[in-house]
């Protein structure tokens, strides 16, 4: 099981770069295959060789039977794929610390980290990565569906019980019987529906990974349009100062429109004084009446 821990150990440092469909693949690959190949597939296919039993003596025949049922043992055939497919994810994980041994972690502490200092060299490096992390998807993509295949042709989907072997050394036509062979096809079957799910998942990550780029390079693009427009804005000359407001012309200050008439204040001279003659007028009249 120790060498199942390292594997383990390696496959679980990608998922610090990959998407949720990726971790879901990991989540797969260690529970799904290792585990179970680990602890059940070892106990169901280990002793296939020596329960082949075939109804002949003659020395040499029940072995070059055996080659000729299973050309590869079900289990080294599943290790085989598992290392297979771990590879491209463990190349990632060995750039990826190859490239972060190159930044100096003197300076990073100091100055914060590589991406706050420049922009050019930190967009080229999560550029790099991308790519490196896409082209290990397309390359366990492509393992996962050859290896599906190779399983199909080298066993189908059953474990026939009986299997009639003829040719040298054997004498005759020989029939040989496979152990377990109930067990062994629920275990073949089970293994080939994983893969198929695994290779699901490869295809939506795979997927998602070209949305998310196509997304990241219409932003990149629009980002660049922004930057050069600022660039030719600052190279035009500054635009002449607006001219001032013209002057509106004073005005006197005229009567309050608002402000009652004049004659509502105070009567004028001139009638105030013929009134007063006109009453001195009519008393003299009733004077002369009366004495009359």
């Amino acid at each position: 099981m120790g060498e199942w821990a390292f594997l383990g150990s390696l496959l679980d440092a990608v998922q610090l770069q990959s998407p949720l469909v990726g971790r879901l693949w990991l989540v797969v690959m260690l529970i799904f295959r290792i585990l179970v190949l680990a602890t059940v597939g070892g106990a169901v296919f280990e002793d296939e060789q020596e329960e082949f039993v075939c109804n002949t003596l003659q020395p040499g025949c029940r072995q070059t039977c055996y080659d000729r049922a299973f050309p590869v043992s079900h289990y080294r055939f599943w290790l085989f794929h598992i290392l297979l497919l771990s590879a491209p994810p463990v190349l990632f994980v060995i750039y990826s610390m190859h490239q972060a041994s190159k930044e100096p972690g003197d300076a990073a502490a100091e100055t914060g980290p590589p991406c706050a200092r420049g922009c050019a060299p930190c967009a080229l490096r999560a550029r790099r990565a991308r790519r490196c992390y896409l082209l290990s998807v397309v390359l366990r993509l492509l393992a996962e569906l050859a290896f599906l295949v190779g399983q199909t042709l080298l066993y189908g989907f059953r474990v026939a019980p009986h299997f009639a072997c003829a040719g040298p050394p054997c004498p005759h036509t020989v029939d040989c019987f496979v152990s377990r062979p109930t067990e062994k096809t629920v275990f073949v079957i089970f293994y080939f529906a994983v893969g198929l799910l695994s290779a699901l998942l490869s295809v939506a990550e795979l997927g998602h990974l070209l949305w998310k780029g196509r997304l990241r390079q219409a932003a990149e693009r629009d980002n660049r349009c922004n930057r050069a427009h600022e660039e030719a804005q600052k190279l035009l000359p500054p635009p002449p100062p607006p001219p001032p407001p013209p002057a509106l012309p004073s005005r006197r200050p005229g009567p309050d429109p608002y402000a009652p008439p004049a004659y509502a204040h105070r009567a004028p001279a001139g009638d105030s004084e013929g009134g007063s003659s006109r009453s001195k007028a009519s008393l003299a009249t009733v004077r002369q009446d009366l004495a009359i």
